[in-house]
């Protein structure tokens, strides 16, 4: 499961993360996350969420697209996950979903709030808060006093690097890239300390992917 987005040529893309590429999400809206705060609805299909200044757009609870953007990795059950939103297939597509409390995540998104309520630490994105889990991070309810956190316990997270770009060095096919990727994050997966540390992950997926025959820069 990752944070580590790809952005390759337009070609490969199924659908984009907004992190990088808001202004490719369009579709219908949606009701909010779990207990979202401000989330304003600025263009179909996007919201964007500046709850404790996290100032990140998303594509709104409902718009359906016609693939899983780059990164995504399965999570369990009927759920996809990636950039700090959620999908379930939707025929032959992927609906946006807001997750069911307990589903858990190796890493989180690579833009994310850290909080800290009742003495406790929780990071929030897109709606959605997280607390740390033996196995990475799970989907909890807003705790009380999610509402009224001090500025002074808010540390938002610095902007993520730019997406690497992925060039297939042996000529394969938009088809072969996107499952030699997916097949690249879940090996990552499995790798020691990947579970808990993005950088590990996504040193994982490079060295996989390097081995498949593929350059990123």
């Amino acid at each position: 499961m990752s944070t580590f987005r790809w952005l390759i040529p337009v070609t490969l893309v199924l659908a984009s993360g907004l992190a990088g590429a808001q202004d490719r999400w369009h579709g219908p809206g949606g009701p909010g996350g779990h207990g979202g705060g401000p989330r304003t609805s600025v263009n179909i299909g996007l919201n964007f969420d500046s709850r404790y200044h996290h100032d990140h757009y998303y594509p709104a609870p409902g718009f359906v697209a016609p693939g899983l953007p780059p990164g995504a990795a399965f999570v369990g059950g009927r759920f996809w996950y990636g950039g700090g939103v959620w999908y379930e297939p939707w025929g032959p597509r992927y609906r946006v979903v807001v997750p069911p409390v307990g589903l858990v995540v190796s890493v989180l998104p690579s833009a994310y709030v850290t909080l800290r309520i009742g003495g406790l630490p929780y990071y929030y994105a897109n709606g959605i808060y997280y607390s740390a889990a033996p196995e990475g991070y799970v989907v909890v309810a807003p705790p009380p006093g999610a509402d009224v956190v001090p500025q002074a316990q808010v540390a938002v997270t610095p902007p993520p690097r730019p997406d690497p770009i992925i060039y297939p060095r042996h000529g394969q096919s938009t088809a072969q890239t996107e499952a030699d990727r997916q097949e690249c994050n879940r090996w990552a997966t499995t790798q020691p300390a990947a579970m808990n540390d993005a950088n590990v992950f996504n040193r994982a997926v490079e060295a996989c992917m390097d081995g498949r025959g593929y350059s990123m820069k």
